[in-house]
């Protein structure tokens, strides 16, 4: 019997599952706290894959999947929130990835997100911020919360430039013009000097994908704005580097002067299974302090990770600390701490380092 896709959508957040996944000839899966986990029995046929989604898109959509066999789309789901769909070919058959966004945007709190070094962050009225992770770490939630932090506490003009739009904003302090690629644009680097002209206070990029998109984020920092932008990179010594390699090496050195002036912090996250249930991140934060700054500028990048881990009184935590702190509090399992750290004996030693000490005190 096909399956219904409100029905199922409905199914989707009542688990409280990120993720839905539909393919032709096969079960429907949810991934429900990082775990994918089937929910029928019996297969769908392609037809009804076909169906289910093709409704949805439009006429556009249609060109593009025919042309590139894949397509990024949004959809207003109402009480229920809304809904990215990635619809694509997997051996000649249709493939959909649905990813839920809740209709309420939630806090830093409700996000288990370091609050205070974040609102510190978003004091800065220019310059660079970004948060990188890999895919699925809940990189577009805590954009989401930082935007709706600033709408709740600044009078300003926010452009958002998405593909597609995800969580969707009620303007509070701020007017809020929010553009979908496709739909409201044609690339990341037209809606970004298009809104050089759009009187912005605050601008969020998507993604930094390429080379112009990166140059034209960086120059919209450099003239007064506070932008927005994500990566898929793991840490702050990453990002950095993979945002200078973009360049050909004539220009790397201009490119490291420009990012020490206009980077303000950058979020790195991970998530890991909480103890108490859901999922939480691990998070490290990154402030561009002068001493930061100075190492981009020379070039000394691999000393920002020493920088962060000693650099609590700027509200800065490396990924090591933020793990060590959830094993402290009693957030995670051990297991699930060191399965998500970089380099799991440092945080295994640092643990122990502390429960030592405990035992000394008593």
């Amino acid at each position: 019997m096909a399956i219904n896709l409100n029905l199922l959508l409905k199914v989707m957040v009542q688990n409280k599952a990120s993720d839905t996944h539909i393919r032709g000839d096969s079960q429907v899966f949810l991934r429900i706290n990082g775990v994918i986990t089937p929910i029928n029995a019996s297969n769908m046929t392609q037809k009804e894959v076909e169906d289910m989604v093709f409704p949805l898109m439009t006429a556009r959509h249609k060109a593009i999947f025919a042309e590139k066999h894949e397509v990024d789309f949004s959809m207003d789901g109402g009480e229920l929130g809304r809904f990215r769909f990635n619809v694509f070919l997997h051996k000649g058959k249709i493939g959909v990835a649905i990813r839920h966004i809740p209709l309420r945007i939630p806090t830093f709190e409700e996000l288990r997100l370091p609050a205070d070094p974040l609102k510190k962050l978003l004091q800065n009225e220019r310059g660079l911020i970004l948060v990188t992770g890999i895919t699925g770490s809940g990189k577009t939630s805590t954009l989401a919360a930082m935007i709706e932090h600033l709408n709740q506490t600044w009078d300003a003009h926010i452009i958002t430039v998405e593909d597609p739009i995800e969580f969707s904003f009620t303007e509070k302090k701020c007017i809020i013009s929010q553009r979908e690629l496709g739909a409201d644009t044609t690339t990341f680097v037209d809606a970004l000097r298009a809104a050089m002209r759009q009187d912005p206070d605050v601008i969020l990029v998507g993604e930094m994908r390429d080379l112009e998109t990166t140059q034209a984020a960086i120059t919209a920092a450099e003239t007064g704005h506070l932008v927005f932008a994500t990566l898929h990179t793991m840490n702050a010594v990453q990002t950095i580097s993979r945002i200078i390699d973009l360049y050909p090496p004539h220009q790397q050195a201009q490119v490291r002067l420009q990012l020490s002036e206009s980077l303000r912090g950058i979020i790195s996250q991970r998530l890991l299974p909480c103890s108490k249930g859901g999922r939480l991140p691990a998070v490290e934060i990154m402030t561009a302090t002068p001493h930061v700054k100075k190492m981009i500028a020379e070039n000394t990048i691999d000393a920002v990770a020493q920088a962060i881990a000693k650099g609590g009184f700027y509200g800065m935590q490396t990924f090591n600390q933020s793990l060590v702190k959830m094993h402290k509090d009693g957030l995670a399992k051990l297991e699930d701490i060191l399965q998500a750290a970089s380099n799991p004996d440092d945080v295994l030693l640092a643990i122990k380092g502390i429960e030592q000490e405990i035992d000394t005190k008593h």
